[in-house]
């Protein structure tokens, strides 16, 4: 494959409309050389095309993909790992397959543990840019289970305690890793379950969608580019204490507390969002998408929270002038208390 098919192929997968003028403009070459290079690349089967001249919308082709559905009673997760993705991804990177490795066995462990479903089903797809994997079960759903353990009043707040990691339904069998570092390890990871859809982009923010139709079970999908050059490794010491190694930093998307129509006022908000933050030596709060707090919000997490758990290092990012303003108060008034 060509630099020149690589860049056309990278341009398709983040959006099929537009190509040949796009790529026209990047590369500095005409549009009749760009239609060549497309051609080839349908030649080779790695992309179609739909619909004619300025309409035209170009999509990628598997190249590689594999179905298969287990039963859960008495499942290993290595034999799932073995028989659907490690030969669809058997040429990649080994630090792609090490990622794919990592996430693809704690999904299914998860549904083999958590699901009380009967079926997983794994679905990997892998195309000329990056490899998709869906891990579907028909349990109880996720959100729906976190919500019955912690007795959380709306579905939506699993979500965040999902963000927040070290959170697990089986602490004697399970740590609460998976999710969080899987999350962090992939280009995208989504989970969707009832009716909410989460979506975690990497350098992106992470969104929460509501859904009309009450989905059973849990969906979730993982995608990362064939030629990425992250390693599982890298992503578990962004999150450890040096000479440590233990997973004691975490990132939370503020956000997240925030549900539509809503502001972050409350010191019930507040006692929400920092419910575990104890469990960490350091806590970076992203408050990227948030324009305002209210004065008790701000005074239950940066003061009340942080006299009662001083271990805890508490440091917001991305914040507003109108939010920098209202944390400054509550760390005011804690120092002076």
């Amino acid at each position: 494959m060509t630099p020149t098919q690589l860049v056309a192929l990278k341009e398709i997968a983040k959006d099929g409309s537009g190509v040949n003028s796009r790529l026209a403009e990047k590369l500095g070459i005409s549009r009749q050389a760009v239609s060549g290079h497309l051609r080839r690349l349908k030649q080779q089967k790695l992309i179609y095309s739909k619909g004619r001249g300025p309409g035209v919308v170009y999509r990628l082709l598997p190249v590689m993909s594999k179905m298969h559905e287990f039963a859960l009673k008495g499942l290993d997760e290595q034999r799932v790992w073995r028989e659907t993705c490690a030969p669809v991804v058997a040429s990649l990177p080994e630090n792609v397959r090490d990622i794919w490795h990592y996430g693809v066995t704690e999904m299914v462990n998860n549904a083999i543990d958590h699901s009380c479903g009967s079926v997983v089903s794994v679905d990997v797809a892998r195309n000329a840019v990056f490899t998709d994997v869906f891990v579907a079960d028909d349990g109880e759903g996720i959100f729906q289970k976190i919500q019955r353990a912690l007795d959380l009043y709306d579905p939506r707040e699993a979500i965040l305690e999902l963000a927040k990691g070290k959170f697990t339904t089986d602490p004697d069998n399970h740590s609460g890793e998976g999710i969080f570092f899987s999350s962090k390890a992939f280009d995208a990871f989504d989970i969707r379950s009832g009716c909410l859809h989460f979506m975690h982009e990497s350098g992106f923010l992470d969104f929460l969608l509501e859904n009309p139709k009450n989905a059973a079970g849990t969906v979730v999908m993982m995608r990362i580019a064939n030629d990425s050059k992250r390693t599982i490794k890298a992503v578990f010491d962004k999150y450890a204490v040096p000479d440590e190694y233990t997973f004691a930093k975490t990132v939370v998307p503020v956000r997240l507390a925030q549900h539509e129509g809503e502001r972050l006022v409350s010191r019930s908000q507040a006692k929400r969002l920092t419910r575990r933050f104890e469990k960490f030596k350091t806590v970076i709060l992203d408050f990227d998408g948030v324009e305002q707090i209210g004065q008790a919000f701000a005074d239950e997490v940066f003061r009340v929270f942080q006299n009662a758990h001083p271990d805890t290092k508490l440091v917001p990012t991305s914040v507003t002038p109108d939010v920098k303003a209202m944390i400054s108060r509550a760390k005011a008034a804690r120092a002076e208390g």
